[in-house]
């Protein structure tokens, strides 16, 4: 799986990532955040920018990821798990960035 590489960040300006600890839905949105903020995706783009609000308010998983040219891909975690958000997430990344399409095809 892509996790064992890690995440390429290179296209990525921002993530926020939203979620309540205490709602079972909100499992698939930690492991995400997981991924993306590890060392080894963290080192892909060091001017990415993720930042995490835990609320107590039983409000719905969400991610926001803002890309370099403006565009955002906003994902609801409650009914999708973290294998969906990280081939949606990773998807759009190697369609912005050219350098991941060359690599993809090897």
């Amino acid at each position: 799986m892509a996790a064992a590489r890690g995440v390429i960040l290179k296209a990525v300006k921002k993530i926020a990532v939203q979620f309540c600890p205490f709602e079972s839905n909100a499992r698939s949105t930690r492991e995400f955040l997981v991924l993306v903020g590890s060392e080894r995706s963290r080192a892909t783009n060091m001017n990415c920018e993720v930042t995490t609000e835990v609320k107590h308010d039983a409000s719905e998983p969400l991610i926001d990821v803002s890309f370099l040219d403006g565009e955002r891909l906003v994902m609801r975690g409650a009914k999708l798990t973290s294998r969906e958000m990280l081939t949606a997430f990773q998807t759009r990344c190697t369609a912005k960035d050219p350098q991941a399409k060359l690599g993809a095809k090897k």
